[in-house]
């Protein structure tokens, strides 16, 4: 087993067990508490999947954890190896019993992410990213091949003021359909499996609600660019992912619903 090989194995087993810890307390009655805002929600099993993560990880390597919640490190370093882990990605979605919500991990080295995983567990769904391809419960998948841009799903995962900019009337009139699932990675990892065509940000996302899917699209043969159309990086100021086939369309709906 090479070590990029080992790393995507790490990866799996380490999403599986903190969605595991999560889907133990998934519909139980959570003490839910606030961060920056009302909409920014943390439960215990937040907390606890996060552990189990990182003490997955830590038995196998000895290397930096960027996460979501506690004290752990919230950049990616520049040089060596580290891990990405959200333990509930969509915990609004996990508060209020809804299904979309998922536990992720991504194994970085020299800032670009070589494995991902991310696991939904009441969705009975595992996506994983290894070198060169990604799976579905153990099914290869490839991102979407619709050309017509009238034919897309797309979700604006978050866009900067969208009552101000007209950012989701930008959305309906270029596309066939848009819907937010509340949950970055689930979204991200719905455009490398086909089932939806692009997923827009405006804004920045951290590191755990991007890393991941964004390697398991351009693994399944998707684009994933910044606002500019440059390459999209774990420190990019915005996120612009689709199947490909009608990228600049796509660039286009995402600069006008930022307003640009």
């Amino acid at each position: 087993m090479t070590d990029t090989e080992a790393r995507a194995d790490l990866a799996a087993r380490a999403a599986d067990a903190g969605a595991r810890v999560a889907l133990a307390s998934f519909r139980d009655d959570l003490a839910v508490e606030t961060k920056a805002d009302e909409t920014d929600v943390v439960t215990q099993a937040d907390r606890d999947a996060q552990r189990r993560v990182i003490e997955t990880i830590h038995a196998e390597y000895d290397e930096p954890v960027v996460g979501e919640e506690e004290d752990t490190r919230k950049t990616l370093p520049d040089e060596g190896p580290a891990w990405v882990v959200d333990p509930i990605d969509g915990t609004n979605n996990f508060v209020r019993g809804l299904r979309i919500w998922g536990t992720s991990v991504a194994s970085v080295v020299d800032g670009e992410p070589v494995a991902a995983a991310t696991v939904l567990p009441a969705l009975s769904d595992t996506y994983l990213a290894g070198v060169e391809r990604v799976t579905l419960n153990g099914d290869p998948v490839r991102v979407s091949s619709r050309e017509n841009p009238a034919a897309f799903v797309v979700d604006p995962i978050l866009l900067v003021d969208p009552a101000e900019t007209g950012g989701t009337n930008a959305l309906a009139e270029r596309f066939g359909d848009f819907r937010r699932f509340g949950c970055a990675q689930a979204t991200l990892a719905a455009v490398a499996g086909g089932s939806i065509e692009a997923a827009i940000a405006t804004v920045r996302l951290d590191p755990w609600d991007t890393v991941a899917g964004a390697h398991m699209i351009r693994n399944a043969g998707g684009v994933v660019t910044d606002l500019d159309g440059e390459p999209w990086r774990h420190d990019s100021s915005s996120l612009v992912a689709s199947n490909g086939t009608a990228h600049e369309v796509v660039l286009a709906a995402a600069r006008q619903a930022a307003g640009d």
